[in-house]
């Protein structure tokens, strides 16, 4: 009984080895599961980072760009700002020439020359047919 007895320790002993070892295993995997999953997520957060300095590169290159863009805006505005200016002053000063009695006097005599009626010169210098005859009569 004594020989059946150990030879059922030893049985009981390899087997409980066996399950032990396959413990072991079952462990040995997951752990090597585990650290390519680490490593596949270390892998990843480095391209996000990578992606995260990319895009605040992009942003800082954007908001340069768009106050050069501003600045460039203003000088244009600046310089319509100018040129407007100019045209009015210029158009005033036509205004007047076209409104000083010596031009008006010019442009109704052009107009007789031409053989134009009082009428049709009156039309075209924007006075009345009146005033038209005045100055006609004062030249001739």
């Amino acid at each position: 009984m004594n020989d059946y007895l150990q030879l059922g320790l030893i049985i009981l002993f390899s087997v409980m080895e066996l399950l032990i070892l396959c413990g072991v295993l079952f462990f040995y995997l997951r752990l090597r599961n585990s650290e390519r999953l680490l490593n596949t997520l270390q892998g990843n957060q480095q391209d996000l980072l990578n992606r995260i300095e990319m895009n605040a590169r992009l942003e800082k290159e954007i908001v340069a760009t768009f106050a050069q863009r501003q600045a460039e805006l203003r000088n244009l505005d600046e310089k319509l700002e100018q040129r407007a200016q100019t045209l009015r002053r210029l158009l005033e000063q036509a205004e007047g020439i076209t409104r000083s009695p010596q031009f008006l006097r010019e442009l109704i005599l052009n107009g007789q020359r031409k053989g134009l009626s009082a009428r049709q010169i009156a039309r075209n210098a924007g006075l009345s047919v009146d005033e038209v005859e005045l100055i006609l009569s004062q030249n001739s």
